[in-house]
């Protein structure tokens, strides 16, 4: 029986836990667009756009959005690879660049674990729209 390797199986466990957070603020999954304002502890507001770009029975490719009014380096667009049946949500790109997967020889460009950073960012902007909430009754 093949063991899981240590990487791997924390991988998987971010995975298996940002499908859960995507889950809980998509509403199942039901819609293709979802349009937000974040509600900030300072009183302003972000926007954020979750379409979905690809539906498949097993799988969603999900664009991801934050416009931040305050610079453009605070805004970002990522893409999210869902899978239903595995209950898996992963990066696929961040700002339009993928990362590199573990196995394949290091680029300059890319650090050895950019895969874990992109989903740990995930986790981390998953966690402060649901600790600090979201209003879903706008329009855009």
């Amino acid at each position: 029986m093949l063991k899981n390797l240590p990487k791997t199986n924390h991988q998987l466990s971010v995975c298996e836990a940002n499908f859960l957070r995507l889950k809980k603020i998509l509403q199942s999954f039901s819609k293709n667009n979802y349009s937000f304002e974040t509600i900030n502890p300072d009183s302003s507001s972000n926007i954020i756009l979750f379409n979905v770009i690809n539906r498949s029975r097993h799988t969603l490719i999900i664009e991801a959005k934050q416009n931040v009014n305050y610079g453009p380096f605070n805004s970002f667009i990522m893409r999210l690879q869902v899978c239903i049946d595995a209950r898996l949500a992963e990066v696929i790109s961040y700002q339009g660049e993928k990362a590199i997967p573990y196995f394949i020889k290091i680029s300059k460009s890319q650090s050895r674990d950019e895969q874990l950073q992109q989903n740990r960012f995930l986790t981390e902007w998953l966690e402060s729209i649901l600790k600090n909430g979201i209003n879903p009754n706008i329009e855009f």
